[in-house]
């Protein structure tokens, strides 16, 4: 097994004051849009999005959420040991509210299939947007496309994107690690 650092900590700032930035361009005030972070690693994301929203560019009252989407991925029956669920964290209504899904790495697409079914829990958008710190554009199981990208990876299939956040990890970075060397 090898690994490459794709993105490093100062890439990944750069890369997320540049999706702060294309979020304000788009939302404005925050007024009618909410950020959802997909539990478990598109929170980090979706907290440090928040971060730089209130602290850079003095967004105020920004509604963050995490959603747990365990129990509605189309694989949770399929492994081996028992499923530990995150905790959904969503203390505000989403009906007509523009919504903003955050994960780390989109992939297949089917976390982001899983999400969207956990969403209607909570009510009906008027609309959403997917934003993936990394797209692995040539992955797809659906025909699902984020509306921000940080960077897009071509990546083959013994190839894993890993996103480490020093929240979670002790630092940021984002490895490409091939699993068949």
């Amino acid at each position: 097994m090898s690994q490459k650092v794709l993105l490093s900590s100062k890439e990944i700032n750069i890369i997320l004051h540049r999706l702060a930035c294309q979020l304000l361009e788009n939302h404005l005030d925050f007024e009618n849009t909410v950020l959802i972070g997909i539990q478990p690693r598109g929170i980090f994301l979706a907290q440090r999005l928040t971060d730089i929203l209130q602290s850079d560019y003095g967004v105020k009252n920004i509604n963050l959420g995490f959603l747990d989407i365990t129990f509605y991925r189309d694989d949770f029956r399929r492994g081996d040991k028992p499923l530990e669920a995150n905790k959904t964290k969503i203390n505000f209504l989403i009906e007509d509210k523009n919504v903003v899904l955050i994960d780390d790495v989109l992939y297949t697409g089917r976390s982001i299939n899983a999400a969207l079914t956990a969403l209607q829990s909570f009510g009906r958008p008027s609309d959403v947007e997917l934003l993936a710190l990394i797209d692995r554009r040539f992955s797809r199981h659906l025909p699902i496309q984020p509306n921000y990208r940080g960077r897009q990876v071509d990546a083959i299939n013994n190839e894993k994107v890993k996103v480490e956040w020093k929240e979670n990890d002790g630092e940021d970075v984002v490895y490409l690690i091939n699993t068949a060397t």
